[in-house]
């Protein structure tokens, strides 16, 4: 599934502090504003400048990058009729972007009930409710559906308590959940973190897995001391109402093999709850239907978003053990468009592309070609210091030395500019590790393609 890397010093594996600041390339650095002198026009310039105007900003999301006037399959297209392969999609693309089967979904369903009201129901609703009963692992088999991921991982965090009548939870440094007060106590990431005041109480956090920068210096030979420290945790604790984690990050990072089973069996012993966290990672990107199951557990509570509308309408379920249906007389969600039968259209769409045809079979056989292509790439360059990937959720992480595994941000940022010239497009994340997540559609020519876009670019940052 993944490189393991030989014995370091375990001292030579931290990254810089600045290095976590972010989970997305930053948006005001002087590539930035080469890349937009060499490439915006005149009427995207103005049009940027009128989004300036009336929106407020925020890292990692403004001032935005450039003006899309169309996107299809693999593609977004700018104002000036630039096409660029898209590998960063904010990871809602499994089914490519303007699925026709979606779009013909959504448009049938808003000739018909385009709304549903509170305290009523409509069958869209009911059907993918029985279809993520159907299609996600053990038995977990009721949902509610909210408009966004952060939404619904609230909503599994308000459940936790109510089932455990505790408040305690334990997530990853590192980690994004959401960027709303409650998503981003239990997230792991500065940018969202710092700054804002009081945070959730009891939001503890642990080390992620991460073999690759190992805190505990295994050099790939895992004993799971990563899982134990849970486990030390939950004990020391002793009133955690529930593990929260995402079972692949999406830095590819990808635990040892038996670590998500070690965790399962702790918090059954402790009496916590596993929410797992598959809102970018889910719906077939990892190879499999959906990342837990790959390690063979079972979470009690699965959160679900981003592609589950498709590329076209925002979409976000949580999917829970029947066990956990406790919160009868209390609101949990309560949403406005809990049960919108649009989205839910969508949504059902999406399953059926993914099924019908063989996308999760094609991310896991392209993913491999595509893992077994970078690992060639990586015996040529040096700035190459880690390769992973599971399915099509790919990544190459950049270092100035492979021995103090220095990241290495700059040149990272100069292949992103790089190849966005050459029409790919995709994010930087943690500083120096480049986000490959393609569309399930994409076939291997095109994949192979983006791969020589990214080695080009890496060579020509070497040379420099």
């Amino acid at each position: 599934m993944t490189r393991r890397p030989t014995e370091k010093p375990a001292a030579r594996r931290q990254k810089t502090p600045n290095s976590h600041a972010a989970e997305g390339d930053l948006n005001r650095t002087p590539q930035r504003e080469e890349w937009g002198r060499r490439n915006i026009g005149p009427e995207a310039r103005a049009i940027l400048e009128e989004d300036a105007t009336y929106f407020l900003r925020q890292a990692l999301s403004t001032p935005c990058l450039n003006v899309l006037s169309r996107c299809e399959g693999i593609y977004i297209q700018d104002l000036q009729g630039r096409r660029y392969m898209d590998f960063h999609g904010n990871s809602v693309h499994q089914v490519g972007f303007g699925n026709p089967r979606v779009l013909r979904a959504v448009k049938a369903q808003l000739d018909d009930l385009s709304f549903c009201t509170r305290r009523y129901t409509n069958v869209p609703a009911i059907a993918l409710a029985k279809k993520l009963a159907g299609i996600t692992p053990g038995d977990l088999g009721k949902s509610l559906f909210c408009p966004s991921g952060a939404a619904a991982m609230g909503m599994a965090i308000r459940l936790a308590r109510a089932a455990t009548g505790r408040f305690k939870t334990i997530s990853m440094w590192g980690a994004f959940h959401g960027a709303s007060l409650d998503t981003a106590s239990v997230g792991g990431q500065r940018m969202f973190r710092g700054d804002i005041g009081p945070l959730l109480p009891g939001t503890e956090h642990v080390p992620p897995p991460d073999p690759y920068r190992c805190l505990w210096g295994c050099g790939g030979q895992c004993d799971l001391r990563c899982a134990r420290v849970v486990e030390y945790v939950l004990e020391q604790e002793g009133d955690v109402a529930a593990v929260i984690a995402e079972p692949v990050r999406s830095t590819a990072c990808i635990p040892p093999p038996d670590y998500w089973r070690t965790v399962r069996e702790a918090c059954d012993r402790h009496g916590a709850l596993l929410i797992f966290d598959e809102i970018p990672q889910g719906l077939g990107r990892t190879g499999r239907m959906f990342a837990c199951e790959h390690f063979g557990v079972v979470p009690d509570i699965l959160v679900l978003g981003k592609g589950l509308g498709g590329g076209v309408l925002p979409m976000a379920a949580m999917v829970a053990r029947p066990a956990l249906d406790v919160m009868a007389d209390r609101a949990l969600g309560h949403y406005t468009h809990e049960k919108n039968p649009v989205c839910c259209r969508a949504a059902l769409a999406t399953i059926q592309c993914l099924e019908e045809d063989g996308l999760v079979e094609r991310s896991r056989t392209l993913g491999e070609r595509a893992l077994a292509r970078m690992r060639q790439m990586m015996s040529r360059h040096p700035l190459i210091g880690d390769v992973r990937g599971l399915g099509l959720l790919l990544a190459i992480e950049l270092v100035r030395d492979r021995g103090t595994q220095e990241p290495a941000s700059a040149e990272a940022e100069r292949v992103m500019y790089r190849a966005l010239e050459k029409g790919l497009s995709f994010k930087v994340t943690e500083g120096n590790i480049l986000s490959l997540i393609p569309p399930l559609t994409i076939t291997w020519e095109k994949l192979d393609h983006a791969l020589d876009i990214i080695e080009e670019c890496i060579a020509a940052v070497e040379r420099r």
